[in-house]
């Protein structure tokens, strides 16, 4: 693994400090607060670690509650809500500075035969081709502020190759639809459960952008207020994180300050490995001028 990789790997892994309670440390991306993808993946991490090994994630769902600080740790309670004979439910809380930024509830369940049908995969570009988000981050190196100019444009862990570039420095309106592909930068483990806590981590990026393509607006817009307000993410088979999964997003609909988007992520054979749905702010700001 890269040094980096090796640093998500890290931060996904917690510290567990008593019965069902779980540290994790933070990352600095460079936003405003803290990343929510890491609070996903950490908050998946702290429920797994409650669970027989043999029952694996198949769905969460959250509420971000209070932006977090990228400088202190997370605290996560777990809560043994019900192990039943095929699932396992629990509940996390996500704490800083003694008050909940987040929090979810996790299903599990033991592999078990069923029906099976899905959705086709879109028709786009392969990823072998096309530029990174961090080559094109660095081709507007000159548009960032010293604040967070390095964070933007040192390595990742996630290699993210947008199908359709866009420039967040000067957006222009499209339709609310987008396609990335992305994996690990480097190899992972094989370790069932956490290829699926870097997919929960990776799942929170461009997700909401997705809802502002109509109306030509982006994070960078100092009139803009944006964050995630919920989180849902559903897990249809396993997956590795570190070749490409093709992330495809659309937004059908916002209104009242509020953005809700969708993606199905694929691997390269064409299946379905998971689903997501977030809402998310997106606000004008009334005092940016």
């Amino acid at each position: 693994m890269t040094q980096v990789l090796d640093e998500l790997v890290a931060l996904l892994s917690l510290e567990s400090i008593e019965e069902n309670l779980f540290r994790g440390v933070s990352q600095d991306l460079g936003f405003r607060q803290l990343f929510g993808g890491q609070v996903l993946g950490q908050s998946l991490s702290a429920a797994s670690q409650t669970v027989e090994p043999e029952r694996h994630v198949h769905s969460l769902h959250g509420y971000f509650l209070r932006p977090g600080d990228a400088t202190l740790p997370v605290v996560y309670s777990v809560e043994r809500v019900r192990d039943g004979g095929s699932f396992s439910t629990r509940r996390v809380t996500a704490i800083q500075k003694g008050q909940q930024i987040f929090t979810c509830s996790a299903s599990f369940q033991q592999d078990e035969e069923g029906f099976e049908h899905q959705i086709a995969m879109p028709q786009v570009p392969g990823p072998e081709n096309l530029p990174s988000e961090l080559e094109l981050a660095r081709q507007n190196a000159h548009l960032l502020s010293e604040r967070v100019r390095d964070k933007f444009l040192c390595a990742k862990p996630i290699e993210i190759r947008p199908v359709t570039a866009e420039n967040p420095f000067d957006p222009r309106p499209g339709e609310p639809i987008k396609h990335i592909w992305f994996r690990a930068d480097g190899g992972l483990p094989d370790v069932r459960a956490l290829h699926k806590y870097v997919l929960a981590y990776a799942s929170d990026f461009g997700l909401l952008t997705t809802s502002m393509l109509p109306h030509g607006v982006s994070v960078w817009q100092k009139f803009m207020q944006v964050a995630s307000l919920d989180h849902a993410l559903w897990f249809h088979r396993d997956l590795r994180a570190d070749d490409w999964l093709l992330y495809s997003m659309d937004s059908p609909w916002s209104g009242n300050g509020r953005g809700f988007s969708r993606g199905s992520i694929f691997n390269r054979a064409g299946q379905l490995v998971a689903s997501v749905a977030q809402e998310g702010l997106t606000r004008l700001r009334e005092d940016w001028r």
